[in-house]
């Protein structure tokens, strides 16, 4: 395998370093870090060149900016008040968006020769690994957690934010009630356990093509025990949109392979469901099934999303808001004596919803368009690349019902869409 060229270190520092990113606590945030250095091997190689669909991303962009002059505004059935804490998450995401374009962009933009596609393969099952080993330290450290260096120099009215200090505080899982007591929920080294598990999915995705299918003898021969080692933390999250994930991964392969590699899928596959099946991890499974916990909650929260988003159609609000009440009562809130009391703001069950609330039904049907159109464009690459790339395209218009795709999910999305970009002009050139 050809190594990257210099104008190819900025992807590798932000998948091959991830870890250390985490660590200082840039995390999600550090594509906006190297975005910068991506941005001036743009500047040194113009023209550039776009990707078809990228209009729509760039309507996107577009309309989140007109959406800032909603920021003071209030939806019905909201409550708070115009601040900081609300124009600092409008600043950090627009960054965030502005910071994925450049990289999308730089990706498309970087010859085979400075940046081989198996490179960029490899580097994303760099980060499956790096995945993993955080998954089974939420596993058996959950409590694990420090103060990273960018949280003790931020100011507290920044780091005391919420949704700031998910980002910059390291932790190895969430702690949370699921089958009526703590279990520990992995997360490292991401920003959320759901983002842990979106992001576990989209990495397998590559990992098996990096290191099985385009693999010599001894990297196929780690695959197998690389994967049933991430099973403990994948059954342990009790992701049921991950499970979900791995079942639409499992029929879309069977769906698109040929006779006899799909008659060895089929086997891989029943070997794989007898091991669970004996091992005493399925009793936890039938546990989160039987604890729908988070039904009522999700219920209440997408239809009050849907119903503020009718209020600003076209522009939506710029960012999230607090619901007034939860599925059971209108009181609930923080307070004094209870800081953790409240309920999950308003576009905060998944992407879709975000959008909804941020940029309403317009920015919605954008996003859903661009990943739904590279579907479209691609579905006859039958390349193994090609087929990986449009998985992640459908899991992500799976995972935009139940996760956030902000931060680091959307950074693995665009990564995925950039490989079936460069997959698509080496075919053309060939």
């Amino acid at each position: 395998m050809r190594g990257p060229r210099p104008a190819a270190w900025p992807i590798a520092a932000l998948l091959v370093g991830y870890p250390a990113w985490w660590a200082l606590g840039f995390g999600g945030l550090s594509v906006v870090v190297v975005a910068p250095a991506m941005a001036l091997v743009l500047w040194r190689r113009r023209p550039i060149r776009a990707p078809r669909g990228f209009g729509l991303w760039l309507l996107l962009l577009a309309g989140y900016l007109i959406s800032a002059l909603m920021l003071g505004e209030m939806p019905p059935g909201t409550y708070g008040e115009f601040g900081a804490g609300r124009l600092l998450g409008y600043l950090m995401r627009l960054c965030l968006y502005v910071s994925l374009l450049i990289m999308v962009l730089y990706l498309g933009n970087l010859t085979e020769e400075e940046l081989p596609q198996l490179t960029l393969v490899r580097m994303l099952g760099v980060l499956f690994l790096t995945t993993v080993a955080g998954g089974l330290l939420g596993v058996f450290a959950p409590r694990a957690e420090f103060t990273s260096p960018v949280e003790m120099v931020l100011p507290g009215w920044i780091s005391g934010n919420s949704f700031v200090h998910n980002l910059i505080h390291p932790t190895a899982a969430q702690m949370q009630r699921v089958l009526g007591h703590a279990s520990p929920r992995p997360e490292a080294p991401f920003e959320w356990a759901n983002a842990w598990g979106g992001n576990l999915s989209v990495l397998l995705v590559w990992f098996v093509v990096g290191w099985w299918v385009y693999g010599g003898p001894r990297r196929r021969l780690a695959v197998i025990p690389l994967v049933a080692l991430a099973a403990i933390p994948v059954v342990y999250s009790l992701n049921r949109g991950l499970w979900i994930g791995l079942g639409v991964a499992a029929a879309y392969v069977l769906l698109r392979m040929g006779t006899r590699a799909r008659v060895a899928a089929c086997a891989a596959l029943v070997a794989g469901a007898l091991a669970f099946a004996l091992s005493p991890l399925q009793t936890m499974v039938a546990q989160r099934l039987d604890s729908p916990h988070s039904n009522d909650i999700r219920a209440f929260t997408v239809s009050a999303t849907v119903a503020a988003a009718g209020t600003a159609p076209l522009i939506g609000y710029g960012n999230t808001r607090n619901a007034t009440g939860n599925h059971r009562t209108i009181t609930t809130g923080k307070s004094g004596w209870c800081p953790t009391c409240g309920h999950p703001p308003l576009g905060g069950d998944g992407q879709l919803w975000h959008l909804m609330i941020t940029q309403g039904f317009t920015g919605a049907a954008l996003y859903v368009a661009f990943f739904a159109g590279a579907v479209r464009r691609h579905w006859r690459d039958r390349s193994p690349i090609g087929m990986a790339g449009v998985l992640v395209m459908i899991l992500t218009l799976l995972y935009m019902f139940v996760y956030d795709g902000l931060v680091t999910p959307l950074s693995l999305y665009l990564v995925s869409f950039a490989l079936l970009w460069r997959n698509s002009m080496a075919s053309r050139v060939a």
